[in-house]
């Protein structure tokens, strides 16, 4: 019974959310079984372009590290921030959703040249909650029960969260660039006086993604409680989210 009811939350969950979200759950299991090592997994130009280990700049995405606080943190907020834009602003537009995935990614890959980042999954998920939280300006947030704010503070709330567990700041910083740099191109730019749509999701990604009817039993998100899990509140108050 508990079986059937996993598989049936698991299959209603968006194509793009599933898929990401699942890829990184089954590295990490590998990685804790020692199937695979993250020194086969990091990104290393010089191992992507000498040895044509192109995995690397995909499995870069996909390691948050051994199972535990960190790890979860990192897939929860991955989850839900990715499958409430899947859900929101993205509903029905599969392709676009897979091409700001390409476009983030690539961008990502680039500056970790320089950067001499190894794993790239937390960034991206600050990237995530970035677009998510700019694109939901006016939902009040709660972060532990300890602070209240708008969304849009939401990335840089969680940039100090790292500063506090002694994490790196660049990878959260990339995030946010990156985020900040999707979403002007991507909604801002094309809004202002002679702007134009600078990110077009190629035809053939559309044709690939969204060339399948919505299942009619499918379930998505509250929208009225977005932002993250409930932590300790019994019953959370109409239009704020707690994380």
């Amino acid at each position: 019974m508990a079986y059937q009811t996993f598989q049936q939350e698991y299959m209603q969950m968006p194509l793009m959310t599933r898929a990401y979200t699942t890829a990184c759950v089954l590295t990490t299991v590998a990685v804790q079984l020692d199937i695979v090592t993250p020194f086969q997994l990091y990104f290393n130009p010089m191992l992507v372009i000498k040895h044509f280990q192109i995995w690397r700049l995909f499995t870069s995405f996909l390691f948050f590290g051994s199972i535990g606080f960190n790890f979860l943190f990192n897939i929860i907020f991955t989850y839900r921030y990715c499958r409430m834009l899947e859900e929101g602003s993205f509903r029905g537009r599969t392709a676009d959703f897979f091409f700001m995935f390409v476009f983030g990614g690539s961008l990502m890959i680039f500056i970790a040249l320089f950067a001499n980042l190894p794993f790239l999954g937390q960034a991206f998920t600050i990237m995530l909650v970035y677009v998510w939280s700019r694109r939901n300006p006016f939902v009040r947030m709660n972060f532990f029960g300890l602070l209240n704010f708008q969304a849009p503070y939401l990335p840089y709330v969680l940039l100090g969260f790292s500063v506090l567990l002694g994490n790196s700041i660049i990878v959260d910083i990339m995030g946010i660039v990156v985020g900040h740099i999707y979403f002007f191109l991507e909604d801002v730019f094309p809004q202002q006086r002679g702007g134009f749509r600078l990110l077009k999701t190629p035809g053939f990604l559309k044709t690939l993604l969204e060339g399948h009817a919505e299942d009619p039993n499918y379930e998505p998100l509250p929208e009225d409680r977005p932002g993250g899990f409930d932590w300790g509140a019994n019953q959370p108050e109409i239009g704020r989210a707690h994380v």
